[in-house]
């Protein structure tokens, strides 16, 4: 495996050649993914941007395909150190209180995307019913897109806009986006802004996540850590 420089500068030659490239939408089509895949096989950890968005966006993985949703299996776990264990279905999420925000999206890689209508549950909400232990002040998010998972501590997660998301733009979220239901928090870059989160489990101390062992900042604030 690559140095966390090595692999950040790797990284950021990958992105900087596929934006030359004029890519104007997703294709994950299995030769065009293959065409990556052989391309970049050293890099099935690191980042890679398969396709950009017409309306700024870039997606980027670190699996060899997306994770899909079944809205009638899916389940998000809570768990660690709370009192009551939850396992929620997508609807039981639905119907906890429903918060809406406008705000900017900031990839660490230098681009953003500007008034993103986001739809979801303050982290508050979502972790009342868990009703988590004094001792548990962080909250460590498990995607479905393995091995990627990132923290936050409470008061971040706490932060006025940080929210758990389930729709963009009106929209439930898109399998590209994250679907069912991904972290935002505005103030920090998108790298800690998990996609596909199944599982959140409440500790009480910050792990590195997949970036941060990369040699990326454990906080990203924007503006003020280690973004290109």
């Amino acid at each position: 495996m690559d140095s966390p420089g090595e692999t950040r500068r790797y990284g950021r030659r990958t992105f900087l050649a596929v934006t030359a490239a004029g890519l104007s939408s997703l294709a994950w089509g299995k030769p065009v993914w293959q065409a990556f895949s052989h391309a970049t096989q050293p890099l099935q950890d690191a980042l890679l941007p398969p396709g950009l968005l017409p309306d700024g966006w870039r997606i980027y993985t670190v699996a060899a395909s997306m994770p899909r949703f079944d809205p009638g299996t899916w389940r998000l776990q809570i768990d660690g150190l709370v009192e009551q264990p939850q396992s929620l279905t997508y609807d039981e999420l639905r119907r906890l209180p429903r918060a809406e925000q406008v705000s900017t999206f900031h990839c660490v890689t230098g681009w953003s995307v500007k008034n993103v209508r986001w739809a979801g549950v303050r982290f508050r909400d979502l972790l009342a019913p868990a009703r988590p232990l004094a001792n548990g002040t962080v909250l460590s998010f498990v995607s479905a897109e393995k091995p990627y998972v990132d923290t936050l501590t409470l008061r971040q997660a706490e932060l006025h806009d940080a929210m758990l998301a389930y729709e963009m733009d009106g929209a439930p979220l898109a399998r590209e986006h994250g679907a069912p239901v991904r972290v935002v928090i505005p103030e920090m870059y998108g790298y800690k802004n998990v996609k596909w989160v199944e599982r959140i489990t409440v500790a009480d101390a910050v792990e590195s996540g997949y970036w941060e062992q990369r040699g990326y900042d454990v906080d990203a604030w924007v503006g003020r850590s280690n973004g290109f």
